[in-house]
C-alpha cells in the first residue's frame, strides 16, 4: 500500500487552518501531520515532522510565508520542503516572490477544495502547479530584478541538447510543444527534463524557469 502524502498546514487564521486540515485529512491518500499559525512555527515544525508538502499562507505574524518558504525551500537549502502557497491576495508581486523564494505552486484561498487537493498532489509529485505560460509571464516581468544567488549549480554540466530544452522550458513551452519544436517524442522530452532537474539540483519546472533567468540563459 502506498504511503499517504504528508501535509503540514500553516495559516494564522484558525478557521481556515482547521478547514484546510479537515478537507485534506478526509482524503485516503493524504495525511495532515501538523498545523501552525506563523512562519517561524512552520520552519520549526517542518524540521521535526518532515512533510511532503507544506500548505503556506503569505501574511502571517512573527515570520511571513515568503520568508518561511525561503528558509524551507530556497536555493542552497539542504533537503528542501515542497511548499504550496495559498493566499487571499492575487497579486503578481506575491506570486513572483513566492516562486523566487522556492515555492512549487501558488493558489488562492477561494479556490474550490478539489483544486487545493489537486495542488497538493501535483506539488508532492514534483511538478509545478502554475502553467508554463503563467510562470514565464511572471518571471519574465520581474526578470530585471532577479539577482544571481551566491551559489548556483553549474549549467556547464548540461549537454547542448539539455541546455536547449532548458531554454524552451523557460520560454514557457509545455513538454508537448518542446517535442514538436525539436521533433522528438514526448517521452524523450520528459527524460531530458528529468536529467536537467537532477543535474542542476532543481525540484520542478518553476525552479528551472527561475534558474534560467538568473543565469541569463533567456531574456
Amino acid at each position: 500500500m502506498t504511503e499517504p502524502i504528508r501535509v503540514l498546514v500553516c495559516d494564522d487564521q484558525a478557521l481556515i487552518r482547521t478547514g484546510f486540515a479537515t478537507i485534506i485529512g478526509a482524503q485516503p491518500d493524504l495525511e495532515v501531520v501538523g498545523e501552525c499559525g506563523d512562519g517561524r512555527a512552520a520552519v520549526d515544525l517542518a524540521a521535526r515532522v518532515r512533510p511532503d508538502v507544506l500548505v503556506m499562507d503569505v501574511r502571517m505574524p512573527v515570520l511571513d510565508g515568503i520568508e518561511a518558504t525561503r528558509l524551507l525551500a530556497g536555493f542552497g537549502v539542504t533537503n528542501p520542503v515542497k511548499v504550496l502557497v495559498v493566499t487571499t491576495f492575487n497579486l503578481d508581486e506575491y506570486v513572483y516572490e513566492a516562486l523566487r523564494a522556492g515555492a512549487s505552486g501558488f493558489l488562492l484561498k477561494d479556490a474550490p477544495p478539489a483544486q487545493l487537493l489537486h495542488g497538493i498532489r501535483t506539488v508532492a509529485a514534483g511538478a509545478a502547479l502554475l502553467a508554463p505560460e503563467v510562470t514565464r509571464q511572471l518571471v519574465g516581468r520581474y526578470a530585471s530584478r532577479i539577482s544571481p544567488p551566491e551559489r548556483t549549480p553549474d549549467d556547464g554540466a548540461l549537454t547542448p541538447r539539455e541546455l536547449e530544452v532548458l531554454r524552451l522550458i523557460a520560454s514557457g513551452m509545455s513538454n508537448s510543444e518542446i517535442a514538436a519544436t525539436l521533433v522528438i517524442s514526448h517521452e524523450t522530452v520528459k527524460t531530458y527534463v528529468s536529467r536537467i532537474l537532477a543535474k542542476l539540483d532543481l525540484r520542478d519546472r518553476v525552479q528551472a524557469v527561475v534558474y534560467a533567468y538568473r543565469r541569463g540563459l533567456v531574456a
